[in-house]
């Protein structure tokens, strides 16, 4: 992904650029839970930005800003005279994981707040520890302006798959579909209830998706290969 500018977050098109990095991450479920705190990292930052432009955000602003220079910090020996430097990355961890949560707990409901749970959510869930991950998105799902909140109902809805809470994560995906916002819209949340049902209920999995092939490319991409995931077989069940 081509680094993103302050200038880029202006424009509206960012908005189009937002619905499309959802898309391509539903289309590559596997990955995103895999890689999810990168993933969900560049989005929650980009989106936050974009609301930046739009809204007042003061100190919060300045706390974020400072969380996300440790991200961008250095480690070891090489020092860049304009760059924040720790020793270790033992260092740098410690420090990225108390600048998110303070500002994670400080500014709860807030947008700054919300995009600190977010990436601190994701972590947890790249490493193993789904109980926290859990509780940190359905957080966020209560407490964040609907723009965060969406964004984490559709990652607790890959928790709860990964969990193996189907229904739960059948019930978030089915709200997202009747609530859609700017960062999740009703298709994208189809193609990921389409994904989710393909072995369980290939007939409705396959409702779902029929209609995505002549989205736009990335949604109609998404549902076509998972259309071709479901056996044929398993509709004449």
């Amino acid at each position: 992904m081509d680094r993103l500018t302050r200038k880029n977050l202006k424009t509206d098109k960012f908005a189009q650029e937002v619905s499309q990095t959802f898309d391509f991450l539903s289309e590559h479920r596997s990955e995103s839970i895999r890689y999810g705190s990168i993933a969900l990292a560049v989005l929650a930052l980009a989106v936050g930005y974009y609301f930046y432009t739009r809204y007042q955000a003061g100190v919060r602003e300045e706390a974020l800003a400072q969380a996300i220079r440790i991200d961008d910090a250095t480690v070891g020996s090489a020092v860049l005279p304009t760059n924040l430097h720790y020793n270790t990355q033992e260092d740098k961890d410690n420090a990225r994981r108390k600048a998110y949560g303070d500002l994670a707990a400080k500014y709860r409901g807030t947008l700054e707040g919300a995009m600190a749970a977010l990436i601190l959510a994701a972590d947890a869930s790249d490493a193993g520890k789904m109980d926290e991950a859990e509780k940190r998105y359905r957080d966020v799902a209560d407490s964040a302006p609907a723009a965060y909140a969406a964004l984490a109902k559709l990652s607790l809805s890959q928790v709860y798959a990964a969990e193996g809470k189907a229904a739960d994560a059948e019930k978030v995906l089915r709200d997202l579909m009747a609530h859609p916002t700017l960062t999740v819209s009703k298709e994208s949340a189809a193609l990921a209830l389409g994904r989710l049902l393909a072995k369980t209920n290939p007939t409705e999995a396959r409702k779902l998706l029929e209609p995505l092939r002549n989205e736009r490319a990335a949604i109609s991409q998404a549902a076509v290969t998972a259309l071709g995931e479901i056996p044929p077989q398993a509709l004449n069940k």
